[in-house]
C-alpha cells in the first residue's frame, strides 16, 4: 500500500474514533471526625464516579451549581446507601447531610453529615462501599480524634470494613471484648495447640507440678507472641507449623521414656512454647491489629489464650486424677495409649505440613 493511501487510511480513522472515556483518579476520600457525643463525617467523591451512577454525561455538567442543585438528593441518597457508620457495633444513623458542593479543582463532589451517638464510644466500624462498579476503585478513610490523625485506612471492593477503638476507657474495654474472647477461641479449636498441652498433663504429677509446667508454656509463648505480633521477629509458617507438629510428637515420645523421678515436662513447655507462640501470632496478624491499640489487643488475647488454656488443664487433669484414684494400672494404660495417639497425630501433622502445601495451618 503507498504513503498516501496509508495516511488518508489513518485520517479516516481518526474522524470516525470516539474518544474515550478514560476514569481519571478511582480514589474517593472519607474523613471522620470524633467528638464525645457525635461523628463528623467528610465524604469527596470523584465527579466521574458520581456522574456514571447518575447516568449524567459529559461528566463536567455535574460540576454546573445548577445541575448539582437539581441533582443534589440522587447524590446524597448514592452516599448514604453506600456508608454507613457503627458505634459499639450499633448503627449510627444521620442528623444531617449537607449539600453536595463542588470541587472544580478537584473534579470532585463534597458532602458532610453529622451522626450522633451521645456518648463516648468504645468502637467505631465504618463499612464503605461507594462505587462498586469499579474494581480499582479505592477510598483513603482518615479518623481523627481530638484534632488530631489517628487512624488511617484504604478501603476497596474486596476490604471495606474497618474498625477503629476509641483512645478512652471505653475505647480499652471494647479491644478487650474483642480480643480475649479471640484469645480463648483459638486455644479451644486449635487441634495441635490442645494435643500439646494434654501430652504434657498425660504423666500426671502435683498441683505445684503442673502449675509449673503450664506456666513455662505460658511465658514462653507469651514472648514469641508478642515479638512476631511486633513484626520483631517473624519466621514463616511453612517453619512454625512444622515445627509445632514435631514438638507434639516429641511430648509424646518423652512420656514413653520417662524413668523413674525424671521429669522435665517444665523445661519441654518452656522450650516449645516458643514455637507456639509464633502460631498464635500467625491467627493475630491475620485479625488486622488495630495500629492504635496495639498493646491492649496483644494483652487481651495473651489473656484469653490463657483463659482457654486453663480451663483445657483444669478438665483433663481432673479427669486424670480421678482415673488414677480409681485404677492406677488404668492409669499407666491411658498414659501410654495417649502418647501413641500423641506421636501419631503429630507425625501425621508434620507430613500433612511439609509435604502438602493444602495442610498448612
Amino acid at each position: 500500500m503507498s504513503r498516501p493511501a496509508l495516511i488518508g487510511m489513518a485520517l479516516t480513522l481518526l474522524g470516525v474514533a470516539t474518544p474515550a472515556a478514560a476514569h481519571p483518579v478511582p480514589f474517593s476520600y472519607v474523613d471522620v471526625r470524633i467528638d464525645p457525643a457525635a461523628l463528623d463525617v467528610t465524604i469527596v467523591a470523584h465527579a466521574y464516579d458520581v456522574a456514571h451512577d447518575l447516568g449524567i454525561e459529559p461528566v463536567e455538567r455535574l460540576l454546573e451549581p445548577a445541575v448539582l442543585a437539581s441533582r443534589a438528593e440522587a447524590i446524597i441518597t448514592l452516599l448514604r446507601n453506600r456508608f454507613q457508620l457503627l458505634g459499639d457495633h450499633r448503627p449510627l444513623g444521620a442528623s444531617s447531610w449537607s449539600a453536595p458542593e463542588a470541587l472544580p479543582e478537584r473534579q470532585s463532589i463534597r458532602v458532610r453529615a453529622r451522626f450522633a451517638s451521645g456518648r463516648p464510644l468504645g468502637v467505631i466500624t465504618v463499612n464503605a462501599s461507594l462505587f462498586p462498579y469499579d474494581p480499582q476503585h479505592q477510598t483513603f478513610l482518615n479518623v481523627y480524634e481530638r484534632g488530631t490523625i489517628a487512624s488511617q485506612a484504604i478501603l476497596s471492593r474486596g476490604s471495606g470494613h474497618f474498625e477503629y477503638f476509641g483512645g478512652t476507657r471505653q475505647g480499652v474495654l471494647a479491644v478487650m471484648r474483642k480480643f480475649v474472647p479471640a484469645g480463648a477461641h483459638r486455644i479451644l479449636i486449635g487441634p495441635d495447640h490442645l494435643l500439646f498441652l494434654v501430652g504434657l498433663l498425660l504423666l500426671g504429677g502435683s498441683t505445684r507440678r503442673l502449675l509449673l509446667v503450664v506456666t513455662a508454656f505460658t511465658v514462653a509463648h507469651s514472648i514469641t507472641l508478642s515479638l512476631a505480633a511486633l513484626s520483631i521477629v517473624a519466621p514463616p509458617a511453612g517453619v512454625v507449623e512444622p515445627a509445632i507438629a514435631l514438638s507434639i510428637v516429641y511430648v509424646g515420645a518423652d512420656n514413653l521414656m520417662v524413668r523413674g523421678g525424671r521429669d522435665v515436662r517444665g523445661w519441654i513447655a518452656f522450650a516449645f512454647g516458643f514455637i507456639h507462640g509464633f502460631g498464635f501470632a500467625n491467627v493475630l496478624r491475620a485479625m488486622d491489629l488495630p495500629a492504635r491499640a496495639l498493646g491492649w489487643s496483644l494483652f487481651s488475647f495473651n489473656v484469653g489464650v490463657e483463659i482457654g488454656q486453663l480451663f483445657v488443664v483444669v478438665a483433663v487433669a481432673s479427669a486424670l486424677a480421678l482415673l488414677r484414684r480409681r485404677s492406677e494400672a488404668a492409669g499407666r494404660r491411658l498414659v501410654f495409649a495417649g502418647s501413641m495417639v500423641v506421636i501419631a497425630a503429630g507425625t501425621f501433622w508434620f507430613i500433612q505440613r511439609v509435604f502438602f502445601s493444602g495442610g498448612m495451618a
